[in-house]
Order: structure tokens, then C-alpha cells, then sequence
């Protein structure tokens, strides 16, 4: 089931109305893999092994806050240099 985005409607000069994006802290479990830019079910492994955040609960929705999201991001290792000088030694 697919959602229709977000919008925050402004009326502008004239008359117009335009939108864009709401700004929004909570994402849904895909939305957060897609925020990370993964697949769903590699980001319920990286939340099982606690390198992604456990969600939050909002009733009974669970719902991924942006700002733990963007701190496990951060610390998520580096590609190591070693592994660059590895990969050009095989070319």
C-alpha cells in the first residue's frame, strides 16, 4: 500500500497554493531503510545487532526517530584504506 507524501500547503501571492516535503522526525520501518539507504531487511538486521536504533513506539506504531538514525549512521565504520590499497594491488 503506497502513501501519498507528506505536503504542507502555503497559499502564496496571488492565490497560489505550492507544496513541498513536511519536514518530519519519526520514519516508518521502510522509510528508515530508505533514509539509510538500504533494504528493509538488512536494516532489521543492522536493528538486531544494535547497529541501527530499536524504534520507538507511538501506540501501537513503531516509528524510527531521524536524529538516533543519523548518530548510528555516523557510527557505522569506514571502508578502511587498507581495503582500497588491497583491492588496487589485485588490479
Amino acid at each position: 500500500m503506497s502513501r501519498a507524501p507528506c505536503t504542507f500547503r502555503q497559499r502564496g501571492t496571488g492565490g497560489q497554493v505550492s507544496q513541498w516535503p513536511a519536514p518530519r522526525r519519526g520514519l516508518s520501518r521502510v522509510e528508515a531503510a530508505q533514509y539509510i539507504g538500504i533494504s528493509p531487511s538488512k536494516f532489521d538486521e543492522l536493528v538486531g545487532d544494535g547497529r541501527m536504533p530499536r524504534p520507538r513506539r507511538i501506540d501501537a506504531r513503531k516509528v524510527w526517530d531521524t536524529v538516533e538514525l543519523d548518530l548510528s549512521f555516523d557510527a557505522l565504520p569506514r571502508d578502511d584504506d587498507q581495503a582500497a590499497d588491497d583491492w588496487q594491488v589485485a588490479v
